[in-house]
């Protein structure tokens, strides 16, 4: 698996600058997105979010589904796309175990 951190940047770096911190003791590091109008997202990535490529694909999902509604963009395509990949996801684990 690719970088956890790398694969964060790669889907928000074109719009925002991304910056990571360590700022709790149990492995949890702050994920920064800001833009030439300052910060627009402060959210906390779990270790176990960052460990597990499904759940950092899930919380990917859920920056960028947050982003498209405060932009005004939460369209119904593209919520329902994002349920069909959460979907997906969910039953590519189901057909693992």
């Amino acid at each position: 698996m690719e970088s956890p951190f790398q694969m964060i940047s790669d889907v928000f770096q074109a719009d925002y600058y991304v910056n990571f911190s360590i700022e709790r003791l149990d492995g949890s590091v702050l994920l920064t997105l800001s833009n030439d109008d300052g910060v627009t997202v402060k959210r906390f990535i779990s270790a176990d979010q960052w460990r597990n490529r499904e759940k950092l694909e899930r919380f990917i999902m859920s920056v960028q589904l947050g982003l498209a509604i405060e932009n005004g963009e939460a369209s119904p395509a593209l919520l329902a796309s994002m349920a069909q990949g959460a979907h997906s996801t969910s039953s590519a684990s189901q057909a693992r175990n």
